[in-house]
């Protein structure tokens, strides 16, 4: 019987650490904020940046919420985000992606401080940990392992196979997992005989953003599965494909018009020792991870 991890708890267990880190830390005067910067007007940012001010304001972080119009230019941007370098009321930084064709998003990002990259995009974030030196971790790779270690999976000699080279997820992900002294193995479109590797994983990690790419054939029973892919359906072809005979998937999608499936196809989750599903997995840990680095990023720039 596969033991589903459950993503709520987890992340509802780490916003309770970081809400009694900030009690402790405004014993000493000290209130970790964030300044996230929405431009425009995408539906789907705007409901995933207000979550995160709303999270803040219940961990009692301080928060700054900008809005620049969607005709805004990179040197705008640019101004905007030397200014929140420059404030000390801000410890973190949170630029929401994607940006408009116009704006330069690597020179952007590139710009932000590192010292309040909650985000850990920054090349100099992201060469601190691959050496292993302290740095600011991106968020939903640094939720899987928080999901492997909270869950009592054993990380250390195991084999881990991550399929996607992304350097927001996949990337990272594989180098905590190489710090935590698994045995890594980093796949991707062009790997050949893929199925072949990934039924070596003890431990799968699937970030490549394609509904349910990985099938139960190319899954070692007994694995641990960890689903980092959010993809939305909408056509009754495709939900037959991942769904058919679900009842409760059958009502939501129904009532939404869509249903939403990880990278992993349903069906291998029943070959698992482990998993985490989708929703309720991997995806609920980013917003609780920003939340732990914003409080980090403020520990670190005051030498605590």
């Amino acid at each position: 019987m596969s033991v589903i991890l459950d993503g709520a708890a987890i992340a509802a267990a780490i916003k309770q650490e970081v809400a009694e880190e900030v009690r402790s830390l405004a014993g000493q005067g000290i209130r970790p904020g964030l300044a996230a910067v929405l431009v425009g007007n995408v539906a789907a940012s705007e409901i995933y940046v207000r979550s995160k001010v709303q999270t803040c304001a219940e961990l009692g972080i301080f928060s700054d919420l900008l809005t620049p119009p969607d005709t805004v230019t990179t040197r705008e941007m640019l101004d905007l985000v030397a200014a929140l370098n420059a404030r000390d009321d801000v410890d973190g930084i949170l630029i929401q992606l994607p940006l408009p064709a116009q704006v330069d998003t690597k020179a952007l990002l590139d710009a932000v401080d590192p010292a309040k990259d909650v985000d850990g995009f920054h090349p100099v974030n992201a060469g601190r940990l691959q050496a292993g030196r302290p740095a600011l971790a991106p968020c939903t790779p640094a939720g899987v392992i928080e999901i492997l270690k909270r869950s009592n999976i054993p990380i250390a000699g195991q084999h881990a196979v991550v399929v996607g080279r992304s350097d927001i997820v996949g990337k990272p992900a594989a180098m905590l997992l190489l710090h935590q002294n698994a045995t890594v193995t980093i796949c991707h479109s062009k790997t050949r005989n893929l199925a072949e590797i990934t039924r070596q994983a003890d431990i799968l990690v699937a970030a490549i953003g394609r509904p349910g790419f990985i099938t139960a054939e190319m899954v070692k029973p007994g694995a641990t599965l960890i689903d980092v892919g959010i993809n939305r359906l909408y056509t009754r072809e495709e939900f037959d494909r991942f769904f058919l005979g679900n009842p409760k998937r059958e009502a939501a999608f129904v009532k939404r018009g869509s249903v939403i499936v990880g990278d992993i196809h349903p069906q291998a989750f029943e070959l698992s020792g482990a998993y985490t599903p989708v929703p309720g997995g991997v995806g609920l840990l980013t917003v609780a991870m920003l939340m732990a680095n914003t409080v980090r990023a403020a520990k670190m720039r005051r030498g605590l």
